[in-house]
């Protein structure tokens, strides 16, 4: 169940207000990126990790490789205009076919359980989400009018990581690239094959840092993760 993972961490995160790469954020006194890093770095089945940044952030991000032992790094990459490019550039530096992932850096909180289910699926399917179902109510609405309310029991909320087999994957980028298609996601682009791609329930705890709340529910999910692991023992 060997797998080899895309990072893309180019984006400069202009929503969380920090005046630089959202990355090098600290949570708990630790980068954000590094405690994505720690989850591959320790799983024996991750065997690469490819991270695509911006040329100005990669002598601070090789600083920070060396400085918390992170040695499944491979390659960096350098990103493009929009994430799919920077995905694509990923994709394209994979030596092999195998299983890829593609997983936001700003996510932090994924399971190693579910990464595990994740590479099973994409290995017998071809390609597999993370998702969680939606609690809220949804409404579709225009200039500010609700037009609609949405059936919310098939409605989804996507997670990274997404899992593919590699040749799927690149199969979707360059179809996607021909046709100057951006997708919201990588699953887009594979849906647009077509292909199937399943759904792997995720968890609630992954969350994405995008904005400065987003912090806050970071702090407050380390914390819970810190006290379960006092008391497991």
């Amino acid at each position: 169940m060997a797998y080899q993972v895309v990072i893309p961490a180019a984006g400069q995160g202009k929503r969380m207000g920090a005046g630089r790469n959202k990355l090098f954020l600290p949570l708990d006194g630790i980068p954000v990126l590094i405690h994505t890093l720690k989850v591959f770095e320790e799983d024996g089945e991750c065997s690469g990790i490819i991270l695509a940044i911006h040329p100005d952030d990669e002598q601070a991000f090789k600083q920070l490789l060396m400085q918390y032992g992170i040695q499944k790094v491979t390659s960096f990459v350098y990103g493009g205009k929009e994430r799919q490019d920077s995905v694509y550039g990923g994709v394209k530096a994979l030596a092999v076919d195998g299983t890829v992932l593609v997983h936001d850096g700003a996510r932090p909180f994924i399971k190693q359980q579910t990464i595990h289910e994740l590479v099973k699926a994409a290995e017998k399917d071809g390609a597999a989400i993370a998702a969680v179902p939606v609690k809220d109510t949804i409404k579709k609405a225009e200039d500010l009018q609700v037009t609609e309310t949405i059936e919310r029991s098939s409605l989804w909320a996507v997670q990274t990581p997404q899992a593919f087999r590699i040749s799927v994957l690149r199969k979707a980028h360059e179809e996607a690239a021909k046709n100057d298609f951006v997708g919201t996601d990588d699953a887009s682009l594979v849906e647009r094959l077509p292909h199937k791609v399943v759904i792997i329930e995720g968890d609630y705890d992954n969350i994405k840092l995008t904005t400065p709340e987003d912090v806050y529910f970071a702090e407050a999910i380390l914390r819970k993760r810190q006290n379960q692991g006092r008391l497991s023992f």
